[in-house]
């Protein structure tokens, strides 16, 4: 009995056609690309991440990426927000505004490793789950999700490295209460100019402390795991891109706010005082 013609059988067959020219013929490689519905650059890449079958791209090299991957992600998490100063000159003002940057420092590294983390975990998971049981790899990626697995809860710690709870009940709760009661009780402008001055200030220097700890964030992410990450997904091959931390959108939405508070809120206020007088 004939064996029946299975979808299977017709996406391996494609597949075997593009792999055989995709280096050697770029005219045929098109034609199979567009038989299997790819319109872009975007299609392409899966297309080609969809036919390759090996799951390791460089599978000599995967268990060195990947110790030296965890003991970055080791030194990031001892180091990442250690000895964070600032130098500004407002004498010892400078040790408040130290931990601040400090605590945004320790907040965006610590989401960063536990995304990386869980992401490698992912991966691991995923790529081993795709392997066949006679894959020499297949070891190699189940210890490597075993670690990783492992090594998730280690990574799972408070951002702010004290509990969220308190900082943000206690902090922010007497920061804004004490806000709505003094402007509740300003009954002239002037006072209310007053008010958005402060405001104002305390804004720009929010954004100043926010800047200057995603900066050294991003420093620090840069000099210990950004480079062996990469390298760890170059010999997983097929793989996309590595997350990223939160430095450059804390970066910018500070700026945001320091630009509204140093030029929009006095100026509002400066054209709502000229509308009372």
């Amino acid at each position: 009995m004939d064996e029946p013609n299975l979808v299977l059988d017709e996406i391996e067959e494609r597949f075997n056609a593009f792999q055989l020219v995709r280096k050697s013929d770029e005219n045929a490689k098109n034609d199979v690309l567009s038989e299997l519905g790819a319109t872009d650059d975007v299609d392409n890449d899966i297309i080609l991440e969809l036919s390759s079958v090996w799951p390791l791209g460089h599978p000599a090299k995967f268990e060195q990426a990947h110790m030296l991957v965890v003991r970055s992600l080791e030194v990031l998490d001892r180091n990442g927000a250690r000895g964070v100063k600032t130098r500004a000159p407002i004498g010892p003002l400078n040790h408040v505004a130290g931990f601040l940057v400090q605590l945004v420092t320790r907040f965006i590294v610590r989401q960063h490793l536990k995304r990386q983390i869980k992401n490698l975990h992912w991966l691991y998971a995923r790529r081993e789950a795709n392997t066949s049981l006679d894959n020499p790899f297949r070891s190699k990626l189940r210890r490597a999700r075993i670690e990783s697995e492992r090594l998730e809860p280690t990574f799972n710690t408070s951002p702010l490295g004290v509990p969220t709870f308190i900082f943000g009940g206690a902090v922010l709760s007497w920061i804004f209460g004490s806000l709505q009661v003094l402007i509740a009780g300003l009954n002239t402008w002037y006072w209310q100019a007053v008010a958005a001055l402060f405001v104002s200030a305390v804004t720009a220097v929010a954004s100043w402390i926010v800047v200057r700890g995603a900066a050294t964030a991003r420093h620090r992410i840069t000099l210990t795991t950004d480079k062996p990450i990469r390298a760890l997904y170059e010999t997983i091959g097929r793989c996309g891109e590595p997350p990223g931390d939160d430095s450059t959108v804390f970066i910018v939405v500070a700026l945001i706010l320091g630009i509204i508070a140093a030029v929009i809120i006095p100026v509002a206020f400066g054209l709502a005082g000229l509308g009372v007088l």
